[in-house]
């Protein structure tokens, strides 16, 4: 293949992931079909224009295979505030504490849609990083953090994330969604989320919501614990020191917008 024509197939799909982007600007969601019948191609062509914007965090693919607008363009869009780089250092350095107080590997997460965006994680010191790798999205409700994160919906805007059930399956909805609002009301109840090896089964995991100064939840934060390692006798005290994490992450929230506010 000669270079001329090698760049017209490299503008090509370039315009073809610009004219996605675009159309994701006009609607909330989109399907492989939506984005094939829009650029006139094959399904095979719209699903690789959808894997490369997807591998580099221009859209989010859900539990159903619709596709969201990503992290990517979220930061193109939000400046870099003095702000929000305080609160990613706040929430970094308590998150390196907390590693090193419980001696496990933790994670923070954001969700996206329906599911857990990791974006954070800090081992214990002398230890390799334990479960899911920053910048990985994971189901929601197969995480604690994902769960812990999920309790804050209303009912119905929990049920929005989830039209066919769980898994898409319109044949589990009615299983699947009623098991997790029983676990949301748990979360609620208890203050904390766990997963005992939902998502993956050597890892345990207990998770908790980090909040804005006014008590919005804006994060999770969770343990990641072996399996083998886990013990049911150690949980009280690791809530307690999430919680403590939490609490001391709003607190510096707190004290930095007092000493950013005009006077």
């Amino acid at each position: 293949m000669t270079s001329v024509q090698t760049t017209g197939l490299t503008l090509a799909s370039v315009d073809n992931a610009l004219r996605v982007l675009e159309l994701l600007g006009e609607r909330s969601s989109l399907r492989v079909v939506e984005v094939a019948d829009h650029l006139g191609v094959g399904r095979s062509t719209a699903h690789r224009v959808l894997a490369a914007l997807l591998a580099r965090g221009f859209v989010v693919q859900d539990a159903h295979k619709v596709y969201h607008s990503g992290p990517a363009i979220t930061r193109l869009q939000t400046p870099r505030s003095a702000g929000s780089l305080a609160t990613r250092e706040v929430v970094g350095h308590h998150l390196e504490t907390l590693a090193a107080k419980v001696g496990e590997t933790c994670h923070v997460a954001v969700l996206e849609g329906s599911g857990t965006r990791f974006v954070e994680r800090s081992a214990a010191p002398g230890r390799i990083g334990f479960g899911a790798r920053p910048g990985i999205l994971l189901p929601a409700h197969k995480t604690a953090v994902g769960v812990a994160m999920l309790a804050e919906l209303s009912r119905s805007s929990l049920r929005s994330l989830y039209p066919r059930g769980l898994t898409g399956d319109t044949r589990e909805a009615r299983l699947t969604l009623p098991t997790l609002e029983r676990k949301i009301q748990a979360v609620r109840r208890n203050g904390y989320a766990k997963n005992i090896g939902e998502g993956d089964q050597s890892i345990n995991a207990i998770g908790i919501c980090l909040r804005k100064p006014g008590g919005q939840a804006f994060a999770g934060v969770a343990v990641a614990i072996p399996t083998p390692k886990f013990d049911d006798h150690a949980m009280p005290e690791l809530v307690s020191e999430l919680s403590m994490m939490a609490g001391a992450v709003q607190d510096e929230l707190s004290s930095y917008e007092l000493t950013a506010s005009p006077v």
